[in-house]
Parts: structure tokens; sequence; C-alpha cells
């Protein structure tokens, strides 16, 4: 995978949403990079990482960095989609993980809200229209609360239309990419763990994070009231002084 990686110490991985790619996490890598070895990786389809026919698993590609760059346990932070393969990644190989940060995350495994229901509906038909200036519109109003400044919705908006131009492009390829489905098992989960949720976000993201937290033995909650579903390009000084304040407690001496 194509990443980033800046830094020493102990090793902090970083996970980017579906919306977006690692460009996503700038600003954090330069401050935590101070204290810790950054990695943040495009996932495959998304930034400079492509998609290749056939079967995959996100996990599976993270666990492939970590060993390639002789890493044998990091902490995990993911945002949305980032925060599901997170998940993936700490009950799969618990012991790859020592801390769990998920940020607005996703979760296959509950049941979507009507607003969520809504949001599918309407991306998809654009989608079948050809309408991707439209698809990306809709997810930067969506995900980006008032919080967002122009540039950040402008950097939104071109890692989306990145992303929807690689993935839309394998729909007719002979043999398409299949990534496979992995349904965490929350109890194998022993990594202490933050959920952090938005006030502001989708009613189905905060389900999912009560729901983690319910299930997840090491899991506490922290709600941000001013937050949609993207606290990091939001508030990057705020949610970077969120993370180091998770590492800080993961450390030996605190």
């Amino acid at each position: 995978m194509s990443h980033d990686a800046r830094g020493s110490g102990s090793p902090v991985l970083l996970l980017h949403s579906g919306v977006c790619d690692r460009r996503m996490w700038a600003p954090q890598i330069e401050r935590l990079a101070l204290s810790h070895r950054v990695l943040a990786p495009d996932l495959r389809g998304f930034g400079e990482t492509a998609l290749l026919p056939g079967d995959f698993s996100y996990d599976d590609d993270v666990i492939e960095l970590l060993d390639t760059l002789d890493i044998a346990e990091t902490v995990l932070v993911g945002s949305s989609f980032g925060g599901r393969v997170a998940l993936e990644v700490a009950s799969t190989y618990p012991d790859r993980v020592s801390g769990l940060m998920l940020l607005c995350p996703a979760y296959r495994d509950i049941p979507p809200t009507a607003a969520a229901e809504r949001f599918e509906e309407q991306e998809d038909a654009l989608l079948e229209a050809g309408d991707l200036e439209g698809a990306v519109e809709l997810n930067v109003a969506t995900w980006l609360g008032a919080e967002a400044d122009d540039a950040t919705r402008d950097l939104v908006r071109e890692m989306q239309r990145h992303a929807f131009d690689v993935q839309l492009a394998t729909d007719n390829w002979p043999e398409p990419p299949a990534p496979r489905t992995v349904s965490p098992d929350l109890n194998a989960i022993t990594a202490p763990t933050v959920v952090v949720t938005g006030g502001r976000d989708m009613d189905h993201f905060q389900a999912i994070g009560r729901h983690l937290v319910d299930r997840i033995a090491a899991a506490r909650l922290f709600a941000l009231p001013w937050s949609a579903h993207l606290p990091s390009l939001e508030r990057p000084a705020e949610t970077t002084a969120l993370i180091h304040q998770f590492l800080d407690g993961l450390s030996p001496e605190s």
C-alpha cells in the first residue's frame, strides 16, 4: 500500500474514511510524528493504492503493511470506513493491536437507520444516473459539518471524486475486485479502545458508537458535541490533542 511514514517511537497507524484518502491525516501526521512513528496508508482503491482483480481483504492488507515495515504491534486510529477496517484488524489479529481509537466508525452488523438508508438511496441514484459531481456534493454535505472550512471541503471533494473514478472503473473488468466481507468478533478485541461519536453526525453512526462500547470489553465512549462525521478534518488541532491524550494513556509511564 502507498503510505506516508514519519517520526520515530511507538507506532500509530491512521486509517482514512471512505470519502477520503491518507491526505485527510496531514495535520495529525505532522504533530503526532513529533513523538511517534506515524503511518498513514491509502487503503486499496483510494489515493495512490490501486485496485486489483480478485479477492482481497482490507485487514490482511493492513497486516501485510505492518509485516513489510517490521512492526509487531501498533495503535490503530480509524475514521469511519477506516474505523471499520480497524475493527476487523483488531478482532482478527488482536496480538497486533495495542490500542484502538475509532472516530465515528462504520460497522455492518446493526441495521441502518432511515437517514442512512435515505443517503444510500440518494447516492445510488446519482451514481446510476452518471452524476458523479452530484454524488460528490452529496457526500461533502452529508459528512462534513459546519466546522469545516472551504479548503477542507475542496479537499474532500477531490478525494471523493478520485475514489469514485477509481472504483467505478472496475465495474466492467472481466474479474472485478472482490473485497471479502469480515464480520468482526467484538468479544475478541482486547486492546484498550476509545469510540468517538459526533453530536451532529448521522444517527446511524451514533448508534454504532453506543453498540461498540456496549460490546467491546475495554471500550469507552467519548462524545464530541460539535462534530459531524469527520472530526479530524473539522477541528484538526482538537482531534489531534484527543489522539495524543489516548496515546499518552497507553504509555507505561502514564
